[in-house]
């Protein structure tokens, strides 16, 4: 990947998401800084709940950094937001080195 691609990514991670907080309170809160061209609001599988945090996508660089800007810290819906430019994710490997065996494994906290 050369240094030229990292300047299309006009992708955010908005992280500390109130488990209320809906597409349509960031995509209100989000274009106040430019065009908002998708809004990710990922879901727990199981639950149907929201999962405290989403992507959104501007139209331009310039749009994203101005926004994260202005609404990194911000309050909404009494939790303060962590707004960064998202990051590609990363190839996982195979294997897991004969973790699980197909068990839950409980804690239920995130895995980096």
């Amino acid at each position: 990947m050369s240094g030229e691609d990292h300047l299309t990514i006009m992708k955010m991670y908005v992280g500390n998401l109130s488990f209320q907080t809906t597409k349509q309170d960031l995509q209100d809160l989000f274009s106040q800084h430019g065009q908002v061209t998708d809004v990710h609001l990922p879901v727990d599988r199981e639950s149907g709940q929201p999962r405290g945090f989403a992507f959104v996508t501007m139209d331009s660089n310039d749009s994203m950094n101005k926004a994260i800007g202005a609404t990194n810290g911000q309050d909404l819906g009494g939790r303060n937001l962590k707004v960064n430019e998202a990051q590609a994710r990363e190839e996982r490997g195979g294997g897991g080195g004969g973790y699980g065996g197909g068990k839950p494994s409980g804690g239920g906290g995130r895995r980096y």
